[in-house]
C-alpha cells in the first residue's frame, strides 16, 4: 500500500479509539453499574464474533464442496440428504443454548444494573429543556437544598435517582457509571448507581428534546465522603450577601432587571422558579447545562446575551448598560 494512502487511513482507523476511555465513555467504567454493563456487553459481542466467524466459515465449506462436486451432482444431492437432518438439529440445539446462555447473562446482569439500597442517597432530577434541576431531598426540610446542572456525589455509596419532566421526555444517561433511562411526563422513573472512583464524568440528555438538545449536558462529581459532607454543609446555607459596593450595586440589579423572576438565590428576595437555582452557581463548573466552562468571560457572555451562545433557550436577552453587566457579573461570581 502506498505510504501516502496508509497515512491517509491511519486517522480513521484509530478513530473509533476516541469513544475507549474518558469521562464519557461507557468503555471506561466507573460504577458498579456500568461495570456490569461492559461484561455483559462484550460477552454478547464475544458469542455473537464467535457465531458469525462460524456461519462463515461454514459458508466458505459449503461452497468449496460445491466447487469440487460440480460434476457429480447426484453425489453431492444424496451427501446432502444423509446429512442434512443431522446438521439442522445440532444448529437448533445451539441456537437454543446460545438464547438460554445469553439470557442467563442479561438476567444476571440486570439483578445488579436494577438493584435497590434502602440506605442509597436520594436525589430527584428534573429535565427541563434545556437544563437539569437537582433536588436533594432530606426527611429534614432545613437539610434540602436545590441545585442545577451538577451532580456531587460520595463515592461508595448508592445513589438512588428520582427521574422527571418538566415538558417533554428527555433521558438520563452518564455512560461512564450506569446506563441510560428516561424522563417521561407524568412519570417517576428511577435509576441506582454507585461511583467506584472519585472523578468528573459526564452526563447527556440522550432523547431528542429540542432544539437544544445536544446542549444538555450535566457533570457528576464523584467526591469522598468527608469532600460530599462539607460540600452539603455548604450548599444548605444561604447565599451570603455581599459586602462591596460593586457587589450590592450587582444584587439591586439583579431584581431590578428581573433576573429574580426566573431564579431563586435563597436568602435572597430572588424567588423565581422557572430557571435554574442560582444560590451557589460560581462554585459551579460549566453554565447553560454544560455548554461553556464557568469562567468571567464565559458567565458574562451568558448574561449579556443567551440566545447567542445558545439559541432557543428561555432566558431572554435583557438590554443591559456595561455597567449594570459588570456588576451583576460581580455579584453572581461571589455566590460560592
Amino acid at each position: 500500500m502506498p505510504v501516502r494512502m496508509r497515512t491517509a487511513l491511519v486517522p480513521f482507523a484509530t478513530l473509533p479509539l476516541a469513544a475507549c476511555a474518558g469521562r464519557q465513555s461507557a468503555l471506561d467504567p466507573q460504577g458498579l453499574q456500568s461495570d456490569q454493563i461492559l461484561r455483559t456487553f462484550l460477552i454478547f459481542l464475544i458469542v455473537g464474533a464467535v457465531v458469525w466467524i462460524a456461519v462463515l466459515i461454514g459458508l466458505c465449506v459449503g461452497m468449496l464442496r460445491r466447487k469440487r462436486a460440480a460434476d457429480q451432482p447426484l453425489a453431492l444431492h444424496h451427501s446432502f440428504e444423509q446429512t442434512t437432518g443431522r446438521v439442522v438439529f445440532a444448529l437448533g440445539v445451539a441456537t437454543l443454548v446460545i438464547v438460554l446462555g445469553l439470557s442467563i447473562v442479561s438476567y444476571a446482569g440486570q439483578r445488579t444494573v436494577f438493584a435497590k439500597d434502602e440506605n442509597a442517597l436520594t436525589l430527584k432530577i428534573i429535565g427541563h429543556q434545556w437544563w437539569w434541576e437537582v433536588r436533594y431531598e432530606d426527611d429534614s426540610p432545613d437539610k434540602s437544598f436545590v441545585t442545577a446542572n451538577e451532580i456531587r456525589i460520595p463515592t461508595g455509596q448508592p445513589v438512588k435517582v428520582e427521574l422527571e419532566s418538566a415538558d417533554v421526555i428527555h433521558s438520563f444517561w452518564v455512560p461512564s457509571l450506569t446506563g441510560k433511562m428516561d424522563l417521561i411526563t407524568g412519570q417517576k422513573n428511577e435509576l441506582q448507581f454507585t461511583a467506584k472512583n472519585a472523578g468528573v464524568y459526564r452526563g447527556q440528555c440522550a432523547e431528542f428534546c429540542g432544539l437544544q438538545h445536544a446542549h444538555m449536558a450535566f457533570a457528576v462529581l464523584a467526591l469522598s465522603a468527608d469532600e460530599f459532607g462539607r460540600w452539603r454543609d455548604h450548599e444548605n446555607q444561604s447565599a451570603s450577601s455581599p459586602t462591596d459596593p460593586l457587589g450590592k450595586q450587582g444584587e439591586q440589579q439583579f431584581r431590578a432587571r428581573g433576573c429574580a423572576l426566573c431564579h431563586t438565590i435563597r436568602g435572597t428576595l430572588a424567588g423565581g422558579q422557572l430557571g435554574p437555582d442560582l444560590t451557589h452557581v460560581g462554585s459551579r463548573t460549566t453554565i447553560a447545562a454544560g455548554t461553556l466552562p464557568m469562567t468571567p468571560a464565559t458567565l458574562g457572555g451568558w448574561i449579556a446575551d443567551p440566545q447567542h451562545i445558545k439559541p432557543g433557550n428561555y432566558m431572554p436577552k435583557m438590554p443591559l448598560q456595561s455597567d449594570e453587566l459588570i456588576a451583576i457579573l460581580h455579584y453572581l461570581e461571589q455566590l460560592k
